[in-house]
C-alpha cells in the first residue's frame, strides 16, 4: 500500500493506493493550518483503511507555500525513514499533469505563487504519459498567455485574475481551453498513481533522505 501526501499549497490531499486501485482519498482546502491538520488527518485515513501495511510513500515537493511544503515533506520523510520505505517526490505541476487525459496539444499547469505571480510549466503527451515540454517558471498571467500560440489546455490553480486574463486571451483568438474545475483540483490520488508508475518503470531505492522541497524565486529575489 502506498500513502501519498500533498500539502504544497492551500489544497491538502491524502490518498492510499494499493497499486491497482485507489483505496481511499481525502482532499480539502486549508489556510495556513497544515501543521495542525496534517498528522491527525493521516492518522484518520490510516485508521479508516484498517491500518494497512505501507510499502511505499509519495509526497508533493512543490513549488508551493513555504509552510505547506515544509510540513508535508517533513512528515513524509519521517514516516518513510522510520519504516524504511521508498519515498517518491513529485512536483505539484507533474501531479496536475497526471490528472489530465491525453490529447493533441500542449498541457499547461499552473500553481499560485503569490504577489500576482504563478508557477507554470508545459507538457506534451509522449510514450503513454505527460512529459515536460518546458522548465518550471515564475510568470505573470499576461506573460504566460502571450506566449501561447498552439492549442493548449490550462489546468491547476486559476484565480479570479487568471480567469479574467484567460477569457480576454480567448476573445483575442488564443487557442486556449480551461480544464473543468473538478479536473483542475490537485489530488493525492493522481500523485499516488504517478508514484506507482515511476516505481514500476524505474525500480530503485528512492531514499527519503534525498527528498527536498522546490522553492522558486524571482530573478531579483535575494
Amino acid at each position: 500500500m502506498l500513502l501519498a501526501i500533498d500539502t504544497a499549497t492551500h489544497t491538502m490531499s491524502l490518498a492510499l493506493h494499493d497499486g491497482a486501485e485507489l483505496v481511499l482519498e481525502r482532499t480539502w482546502h486549508t489556510f495556513q493550518n497544515h501543521t495542525v491538520e496534517l498528522a491527525p488527518a493521516v492518522h484518520e485515513v490510516l485508521e479508516q483503511a484498517g491500518q494497512p501495511q505501507l510499502t511505499a510513500m509519495a509526497v508533493s515537493i512543490g513549488p508551493g507555500t513555504y509552510t505547506g511544503l515544509r510540513v508535508g515533506v517533513a512528515l513524509a520523510k519521517a514516516m518513510a525513514s522510520a519504516r524504511e520505505l521508498p519515498l517518491v517526490g513529485l512536483s505539484t505541476l507533474a501531479i496536475l499533469a497526471a490528472s489530465q487525459s491525453p490529447f493533441q496539444g500542449t498541457l499547461v499547469g499552473v500553481v499560485q505563487a503569490g504577489r500576482s505571480r504563478i508557477v507554470t510549466a508545459s507538457y506534451q503527451w509522449r510514450k503513454g504519459h505527460w512529459q515536460p515540454k518546458t522548465e518550471m517558471e515564475l510568470k505573470s498571467w499576461q506573460d504566460l498567455l502571450a506566449g501561447i500560440e498552439s492549442t493548449s489546455l490550462l489546468t491547476g490553480e486559476i484565480d479570479a485574475d487568471g480567469r479574467v486574463a484567460i477569457q480576454h486571451a480567448q476573445e483575442q483568438g488564443k487557442p486556449i481551453t480551461l480544464a473543468a474545475a473538478a479536473s483542475r483540483l490537485r489530488r493525492a490520488g493522481y500523485l499516488a498513481e504517478e508514484a506507482w508508475r515511476r516505481l514500476r518503470s524505474d525500480p530503485g531505492d528512492y531514499p527519503a533522505a534525498i527528498i527536498t522541497p522546490i522553492y522558486l524565486k524571482t530573478k531579483d529575489s535575494p
